[in-house]
């Protein structure tokens, strides 16, 4: 048996799978957060080590009978100084040098696209898009949730939290997103919420992206303002997308291929509004995943090692 670890590390959890040569599924494992540029890089080996170790047990192997491993790492490639230091703690976890390091943009690319050409646009704690034509490849967002992430659970939880500010000192009317807020964050005072978000949280990028949840539910019960937001999240996605398109060098009449991956697109109402703003857009085909970001890993691994990624996988 030859076999293949895909690693989908990202702003909420870090998920693990092993495949065999067909892509059969061997084991998998979900791990905390890898994205270390808040943590420290320590994180990142110790998320690695337990993942590694929880899948190699559950499916009998050791580390060296892994024939080639795919290490999607958020913030990859965003601190060139650290590219060496995440590249010899993926050495040291596995015990040897068949892998390959980069962003986590390019499982789920390869898991919502097959590892065919297209566009994938990422929609999580953070954003991005990243799409491939003819063997070359583009990428275009993901600029950290202070000066980009648009779009993102982040995004739309600051916009959230913005909302709320201005509807608790009268600068914009009182909905339901309101109350709501008030709720999820568990104050009666307004300016209590500074507390909550900026002492108890400690602001932290993943408590504040899960305030996106409240936005999203207001949403769906009819609030205007929170409506608004989503709309403008999907507007800003679909510029990630159109901006790769040209990247990619698409003929304007020619049709793009389309697939999303992260927790934001698992809300029908935020999928579908992006839906319906990329088809007003331009010429677009857009599909759903066909696998998840972690077996989309495992596939980029086995490309790596020169391996033909199947078309169809077991069930």
């Amino acid at each position: 048996m030859t076999a293949y670890l895909g690693v989908d590390g990202g702003g909420t959890k870090t998920a693990f799978r092993l495949i065999d040569e067909h892509g059969a599924t061997l084991a998998t494992s979900t791990q905390p957060t890898s994205y270390y540029f808040g943590g420290g890089i320590g994180v990142l080996e110790r998320v690695l080590r337990d993942g590694i170790a929880d899948v190699t047990a559950d499916a009998g192997i050791r580390t060296d009978d892994i024939a080639h491993t795919f290490f999607g790492v958020p913030g990859y490639g965003e601190a060139s100084a650290d590219v060496p230091r995440v590249q010899d703690i993926a050495r040291r976890v596995l015990g040897h040098e068949r892998y390959t390091c980069g962003n986590d943009m390019l499982g789920g690319w390869a898991g919502s696209l097959g590892g065919r050409d297209g566009i994938n646009v990422i929609a999580g704690t953070g954003s991005m898009s990243y799409g491939e034509r003819g063997g070359v490849g583009h990428r275009v967002g993901g600029w950290s949730e202070i000066f980009g992430d648009e779009g993102s659970g982040y995004w739309v939880g600051i916009r959230g939290l913005t909302l709320f500010s201005r509807m608790a000192d009268g600068r914009s009317p009182r909905t339901h997103l309101y109350d709501a807020m008030r709720t999820r964050l568990g104050v009666t005072e307004d300016l209590d919420a500074i507390g909550t978000v900026m002492g108890e949280w400690g602001a932290q990028r993943t408590a504040i992206a899960d305030l996106s949840k409240t936005v999203m539910d207001a949403a769906e019960a009819g609030d205007p303002a929170a409506r608004a937001v989503l709309v403008d999240g999907a507007d800003a996605l679909v510029e990630l997308v159109t901006a790769a398109r040209t990247a990619l060098e698409y003929a304007e009449d020619e049709e793009v291929v389309v697939s999303y991956s992260g927790g934001m697109f698992s809300a029908p109402l935020y999928r579908d509004l992006f839906v319906e703003a990329l088809t007003r857009a331009g010429a677009y085909t857009v599909v759903a995943p066909r696998y998840s970001p972690d077996l989309g890993s495992a596939l980029y691994a086995m490309r790596c090692a020169g391996v033909v990624v199947p078309d169809v996988l077991p069930v």
